[in-house]
């Protein structure tokens, strides 16, 4: 099952501030704090990344390709492990938080590709999985190759070198490559957390 429901910005705004409000408690007490989201649209099962940007760099990102979890829930799981279990970046430390920025990543159905011409730069991301021993999967969000101003062959090496594998592997008989599409969205272009407009 994969999750399609196109998320409105009052569904968008609460999983950023499940997000941030799991992360604080996390990083207070060590657990992760119980609870339901407000709409039971968040209920259903989704694959979700999360993302912890300081101003322009990114900070930490960990999310899942499985729609095993109701998505509130992923956004619990892959918040914690972006903030604290991301090899890439030391762990972020609470007093840290404030000046962060998180990004959700919802993700769509995926589609099987043969050519780079089925890829659209912006709009798709790509997973490529090793069918050979080993098992090797690598996966990169659509954004990243319109923010790099990669063309589709480009963005296909990419991912290749993301599963540890080489660039051209994509074209041989044992690779799955699969386009994505993404639902985005951060705390600072919806106004949440830090960034919302201070109540009078």
């Amino acid at each position: 099952m994969t999750y399609e429901h196109a998320l409105e910005d009052d569904e968008r705004k609460e999983l950023l501030r499940i997000a941030r409000a799991t992360v604080k408690e996390y990083l207070m007490s060590g657990r992760m704090p119980p609870g339901a989201p407000h709409r039971p649209s968040l209920v259903a099962p989704a694959a979700v990344f999360v993302s912890f940007h300081e101003g322009e760099e990114l900070r930490g990102c960990i999310g899942t390709t499985q729609e095993s979890q109701p998505i509130y829930k992923a956004v619990q799981e892959m918040s914690i492990a972006a903030a604290s279990r991301d090899p890439r970046y030391p762990p972020i430390r609470l007093e840290e938080l404030v000046r962060m920025t998180i990004e959700v990543s919802v993700l769509g159905g995926r589609a099987p590709v043969k050519t780079p011409e089925e890829i659209e730069i912006g709009t798709h991301g790509l997973m490529i999985t090793s069918r050979a021993g080993g098992g090797q999967r690598g996966l990169l969000l659509p954004k990243v190759a319109a923010e790099q101003a990669w063309d589709a062959a480009t963005f296909l090496a990419h991912t290749c070198e993301k599963a540890g594998l080489p660039r051209d592997f994509w074209q041989g008989e044992d690779a799955l490559v699969e386009r994505f599409t993404a639902q985005v969205f951060d705390e600072k272009t919806l106004k949440v957390g830090p960034f919302a407009p201070p109540r009078v």
